[in-house]
């Protein structure tokens, strides 16, 4: 899952994003409006964080540009701005939720999943097909009712794959959402942890989920 954070205070934003980086989700971070706007043109988020008091272009206006568009990216305003009359303008404005400052992290994190799960209409934190059941809340896998030990970036690759079960994704699609700018590794990286992944949930099992569609990408659905 992939996150841009808007945020002006360079110390806040760091913070923000490291947080939300240990949480095993990709992040890119910018300082103003303007910037965010180039950000969102090159690259599909799952939730903007976004504080309202931003150089260059708020975030009422960044918002209003978007949704313009009928983009239908979650938005979570995070700002200081604290009055009934702010909360109402912003959520008038198109954002999905309004958090003020000071803010504890833990609940900026439960936000975001809600607002990731009902965007993907998922009602509860479990994801599951055959007998793969996946919890984003405890963060554990298990197929056939046996634990399955995954990496921060697997089960992120999982948790996509499963939230889209049935629909082919590409390479490009996957690596997009999975990792931020600052990523430098290699090309063949989803294919890398798509191998991982098969390791571990379909190798010692007579059914197969993850299955490759040759020139596309990959899909999770039961083949019988």
């Amino acid at each position: 899952m992939r996150i841009l954070v808007v945020e002006d205070e360079i110390t806040l934003s760091k913070l923000i994003t490291q947080r939300l980086k240990d949480e095993s989700y990709s992040v890119d971070s910018c300082f103003d409006g303007q910037e965010a706007l180039d950000y969102f043109s090159c690259a599909e988020y799952d939730v903007v964080v976004l504080d309202i008091l931003l150089p260059k272009l708020n975030g009422l206006e960044f918002l209003s540009q978007i949704r313009a568009k009928n983009d239908k990216t979650p938005v979570i305003l995070l700002t200081a701005m604290d009055a009934i009359e702010d909360r109402v303008n912003g959520l008038n404005a198109g954002a999905d939720d309004y958090l003020v400052k000071p803010f504890a992290f833990d609940e900026l994190i439960a936000r975001i999943r809600v607002l990731t799960r009902r965007n993907s209409n998922q009602l509860t934190s479990i994801l599951k097909i055959a007998d793969l059941v996946m919890d984003t809340n405890a963060h554990t896998v298990h197929r056939n009712e046996k634990l399955i030990n995954l990496s921060s970036k697997e089960f992120s690759i999982l948790e996509y794959l499963l939230t889209n079960q049935g629909i082919v994704i590409s390479r490009d699609k996957i690596n997009q959402h999975m990792w931020d700018y600052d990523y430098d590794g290699g090309s063949n990286i989803v294919d890398v942890y798509i191998r991982y992944l098969r390791k571990k949930i379909d190798d010692n099992y007579p059914i197969k989920l993850i299955h490759t569609v040759r020139g596309v990408g990959y899909v999770l659905r039961v083949e019988l």
